[in-house]
């Protein structure tokens, strides 16, 4: 690096992420005075996310020399899956009916659409910046943006290897991805503070969601007890346990894939996306905390298991904050142009959608999320509202890699179309 951050030392980075979260969580504590006024209108989980951002932009802390967001991708996540679906309901997770999916495949519709749409518009005023001929042209570029919005970073790599868009230039496109969807997920994460008054514009009926939050809370209260060291070394083994079979298993599953089937290894192929040794990880994870809530597990929700998950995620959140460079947004003004005006068409239609069929904000902000974000973020979004609602952002982001590379392809033929390819 060029210009390397003050702190490189990840336990000292630890350490300041830990003080933003702990300052915030006081702070969002506060019943009256400026700090209560503060938080009504900026949601807490927000704060968890920008004060890393503000950290990064300002060269303190930076992810370029971090490990953090790996570590708490890679163990924090899949273990805060495993906690937070111990007390699942699966019927009353299947009775919050198919808006959950409309909401997704339309947040989908909306990227396919969104890049040749974006392309057009821009080309009106700045033709150059949609231009490029050969392994340069941009809309070979943008095909990554399809493959990360719509499946996740091996939909990314798919794109770029399908469409063999010019690797020096690729920098540019992974930026636009970071500032972007960074910017969306901020978005999204400060209309959760306000979804009750979003909820009545769109004259939404969330009352499965209401009944779900209910019937979690209820059992969790009709179990609840002191958490002795016993329960909290219990849930750490169940949790990190999970986790380490979710590896092995997602390491193995991976391996055999592309060891015996060239459609796997083949970057070109579509199939390509389902080595993810990630996609695996997350899947499988989910599906332990599903199998453990059918056992006498699912009573440690009582000793705080989904609050653990929550300690969890918010760290997470707190590295994601650690990606985003706020200065970056000026250093390619016309490609970040052209993802701005995308997200928009992206947003615009989710929220066409959602007043006609009058769906909750929660399923416009997790369906967007599971596309855009992807399994790391788009439990996050969703356990914002409840933690019983993490597996939902889980289920629907599953679905981003299973369409993400098919839908980029169209996606990318469009833009190829739209910029005179």
């Amino acid at each position: 690096m060029d210009n390397p951050p003050i702190f490189t030392n990840d336990a000292i980075v630890l350490g300041l992420l830990m003080l933003a979260l702990g300052f915030v969580f006081i702070t969002s504590s506060k019943e009256k005075g400026f700090w209560f006024k503060f938080y009504k209108v900026v949601p807490a989980l927000l704060m968890c996310y920008l004060i890393p951002a503000i950290l990064n932009s300002l060269n303190i802390i930076s992810d370029e020399t971090s490990q953090l967001y790996f570590v708490a991708s890679r163990y924090l996540l899949p273990a805060s899956l495993v906690l937070m679906t111990l007390s699942i309901d699966l019927k009353a997770i299947f009775n919050l009916g198919p808006k959950a999916l409309i909401m997704f495949f339309t947040g989908t519709i909306g990227i396919i659409i969104g890049g040749p749409l974006a392309i057009l518009l821009i080309a009106t005023f700045s033709p150059e910046t949609v231009g490029g001929v050969g392994p340069d042209a941009v809309w070979r570029g943008l095909s990554t943006l399809a493959g990360s919005w719509i499946g996740g970073g091996a939909n990314q790599a798919a794109m770029l290897e399908i469409f063999e868009y010019n690797p020096d230039l690729y920098g540019g496109m992974v930026l636009v991805d970071i500032v972007v969807a960074n910017i969306w997920m901020a978005i999204l994460l400060m209309g959760i503070g306000k979804s009750d008054g979003i909820d009545r514009w769109l004259k939404a009926d969330n009352s499965a969601i209401e009944t779900l939050k209910k019937k979690v809370t209820a059992y969790a209260d009709s179990v609840t007890r002191n958490p002795s060291l016993a329960d909290l070394m219990v849930m750490l083994a169940l949790a990190f346990g999970a986790v380490g079979f979710a590896h092995w298993s997602a390491d193995g599953i991976s391996v055999f894939l592309t060891e015996n089937y060239e459609a796997f290894r083949d970057n070109k192929s579509a199939l390509s996306s389902f080595a993810s040794s990630f996609f695996w990880m997350i899947s499988i994870a989910t599906a332990v905390g599903i199998i453990l809530s059918f056992t006498k597990a699912k009573e440690y929700e009582g000793a705080g298991a989904s609050k653990l998950g929550s300690v969890f995620i918010y760290f997470l959140v707190a590295t994601i904050g650690m990606k985003m460079d706020l200065t970056m947004v000026f250093d390619n003004p016309g490609l970040i142009g052209i993802g701005l005006v995308w997200m928009a068409i992206h947003a615009g239609l989710l929220i066409l959608v959602a007043k006609i069929i009058k769906a909750p904000y929660f399923f416009l902000a997790v369906g967007s999320q599971a596309n855009v974000g992807g399994a790391a973020s788009a439990p996050v979004v969703a356990a914002a509202f409840h933690p019983s609602l993490a597996t939902v952002g889980v289920l629907l982001a599953v679905f981003g890699y299973v369409v993400g590379t098919y839908g980029a392809i169209l996606s990318t033929i469009l833009m190829q179309i739209a910029a005179g390819g």
